[in-house]
């Protein structure tokens, strides 16, 4: 039999899903499919609608070798696990003659812990619940998430978190959860046997496709023991995130609150006069932490160098310590043993790390509102660990709806590691941008409206005119709108005025509800409006005409007070490049065409992204960030885009009352 063909292989995936073959589609599989086959790296953006999860998943399976396939969302892993790969593996089965198996693979913490949910928290003095369950009254809502937990525990056959439904709150699953660091090991623990997270990765290593997040992909480039089986294809879907992922899992944090409870963890564990050090040290430390101003420390000051090698030398005893002793009097030792270990190995790495003074890392204060201050120290960038962890030894593709910006691949490139497209070198992986469209007809179905006519937006100042100019779009569509705001202050302030404003639209405010129940609200009710800031700009997915108006209220720049962004951005500028248009204006271009990609998610959605910033009609930058979305018919004409949205209310209050007339 000869061997099938891809375009044979994609036909058959596609007509399995119910799905119609998209020319995109046909041109990503191909595309992939060389990367895999010659070994070279690819990274394709592929607009909504195009249907990529097949069209990585079919050559993929295809080629026959051990693929990881790591997404940003839950709810994309969620869609390849239950619904993509079940019905690709059977479409392509009688073509192939197997049937690969697939498997999801999370960090250990997102797994239920039995030696946990069984043998109780080792808990620190003061904290109480020795056992959660008993101290937990059933009648707070900590004491029935917790029952709820031991009676799904009996249920489950994953022990993943995200099975559980309704969820539970951190604090709930954190009784019932290990970090890597706390677990003991399935050969010491008397669970072992049953374990959620050895069953997982038992599973993993026997799969053909495993997929997972990417926290996960960046642990397992960071710290050395992999966590992943081997593979010879990886697959990073909403490649847009990676390097804010890998950034996250390479930040290390300090706090008082931190500090103590490692204090507390190993005070029965080692003699009073290591313990004395370490409370001691934890002391200087938390006196420091109360005078912190937020902001980037270039140098670390001599007070603070002291008191972070007082912690760190402290820390160091306190681990030789606990190594060394045994205390039968402790019950269920070898858990607070590991508990106390993990505790002060992470305030001795981050101490250490910060005292090392790497000139590749970033250090900072930071004070919040209800916790108080915290030192963190983040990566200058994370292009070195890409390029040489991701791109040896495997085939990797990169894909999105969001990875060319003004107008090619080189930013996004440059930002995971990559030298330009084309470059050649030893040592220099190859790869190639390939753009594979979108379905929609953007210049039909959309306007890109920017309002010039406004003030230039200043920090912190008011913004009178772009709320008259927001509450007159919003009459005029109807609704139907998702505003994204810079921050939240901006969201709460617009929120707070059109409410008393316009009491007729309802405006639901992201954190007044969980998101999920905040989008389903907004797209059950047309007249609905939903403000809010980062999670918005990239997590709604509401085809239809309940979004037919997505207004942007100003450039998303990152804050200039921001220690990462601005040391990253001030690097770039001192090895000769442009640092504002290499940080800044990449990070605005990613965001505003993730944000105006919310407005057409079906070929039938209609609508306007309006900008209400008039920079982007105005500066220089303007055209690199315009080349950077979608391509929507463009206008700066108030009274245009006005006439527009209220005749695309008028057809979709008409197509409300048709089908209303229908059923």
């Amino acid at each position: 039999m000869t061997k099938p063909s891809l375009p044979e292989l994609l036909h058959a995936a596609v007509a399995a899903v119910g799905g119609a073959e998209r020319p995109g589609q046909v041109t990503m599989a191909q595309a992939v499919g060389d990367a895999i086959d010659d070994g070279s790296h690819l990274l394709v953006q592929a607009g909504t609608g195009t249907g990529k999860s097949l069209g990585y998943l079919v050559p993929a399976l295809a080629h026959g070798e051990r693929v990881v396939v790591a997404t940003a969302t839950l709810a994309l892993q969620r869609q390849l696990v239950e619904r993509d790969l079940p019905r690709t593996v059977d479409a392509l089965h009688p073509l192939l003659r197997r049937r690969p198996d697939f498997a999801m693979l999370k960090g250990r913490s997102n797994y239920l812990c039995l030696h946990r949910l069984h043998e109780g928290v080792p808990q620190d003095e003061e904290e109480g619940l020795f056992d959660q369950f008993e101290a937990a009254a059933p009648t707070s809502k900590l004491g029935q998430d917790l029952l709820r937990l031991r009676d799904w525990s009996d249920e489950t056959e994953s022990g993943d978190r995200d099975d559980l439904t309704p969820g539970v709150s951190d604090r709930a699953w954190a009784q019932v959860s290990v970090s890597s660091r706390e677990c003991l090991g399935a050969s010491k623990c008397a669970y072992g046997a049953e374990c959620f997270a050895e069953t997982a990765r038992e599973r993993a290593k026997l799969a053909e496709v495993v997929v997972t997040n990417h926290a996960l992909l960046a642990i397992d480039a960071i710290e050395g023991a992999p966590v992943l089986p081997q593979h010879e294809v990886l697959i990073v879907d909403e490649a847009h995130e990676l390097v804010s992922r890998v950034t996250g899992v390479a930040t290390g944090e300090l706090t008082p609150g931190q500090v103590n409870r490692a204090v507390r963890r190993a005070a029965k564990l080692v003699d009073e006069k290591t313990a004395d050090q370490l409370q001691t040290a934890a002391e200087g430390f938390e006196r420091l932490m109360e005078l912190a101003l937020p902001g980037r420390l270039e140098e670390i000051p001599e007070d603070l160098g002291y008191a972070l090698l007082a912690l760190r030398d402290a820390a160091r005893n306190v681990i030789s310590g606990i190594g060394a002793t045994r205390d039968k009097s402790v019950q269920d030792e070898d858990a607070v043993r590991k508990q106390a270990l993990a505790s002060v190995e992470s305030v001795h790495d981050v101490a250490e790390r910060i005292t090392e003074r790497s000139e590749w890392d970033v250090v900072w204060y930071e004070r919040h509102d209800r916790f108080g201050a915290s030192l963190r120290v983040a990566p200058m960038s994370v292009s070195g660990l890409l390029r040489e962890k991701l791109f040896t030894d495997r085939s990797v593709v990169l894909t999105s709806a969001t990875l060319k910006l003004g107008g090619d691949f080189n930013g996004v490139g440059a930002s995971l590691g990559l030298a330009p497209e084309g470059t050649e070198g030893e040592d220099v992986p190859q790869w190639k941008g390939v753009d594979v469209g979108s379905p929609f007809d953007y210049r039909r179905q959309g306007i890109l409206y920017v309002a010039k006519h406004l003030a230039r937006p200043a920090r912190d100042g008011d913004r009178t005119d772009m709320l008259d100019e927001l509450a007159e779009l919003i009459r005029a569509a109807g609704g139907r709108t998702l505003g994204l705001f810079s921050s939240m202050r901006a969201a709460q302030l617009a929120a707070e005025e059109l409410r008393s404003r316009m009491p007729e639209f309802p405006i639901l405010l992201q954190g007044e509800e969980t998101l999920g129940e905040l989008i389903k609200n907004f797209s059950a009710d047309p007249r609905t409006c939903l403000f809010g800031t980062l999670s918005l700009w990239q997590g709604v997915d509401v085809p239809g005409a309940s979004c037919q108006l997505v207004v942007m209220d100003k450039i998303p720049f990152p804050r200039p007070d921001d220690p990462l962004m601005s040391a990253r951005q001030k690097a770039v500028e001192e090895a000769g490049g442009n640092g504002f248009m290499a940080v800044a204006a990449t990070h605005a271009a990613l965001l505003m065409a993730q944000g105006a990609g919310r407005l057409v998610r079906a070929s039938g959605d209609r609508g306007v992204v309006a900008v209400l910033d008039p920079r982007l009609a105005t500066a220089r930058y303007g055209s690199y960030l315009k080349a950077s979305l979608p391509d929507f018919w463009y206008t700066t004409d108030r009274n245009q885009v006005r006439k527009s949205l209220t005749a695309i209310d008028a057809a979709a209050q008409a197509a409300e009352t048709e089908r209303a007339a229908a059923e």
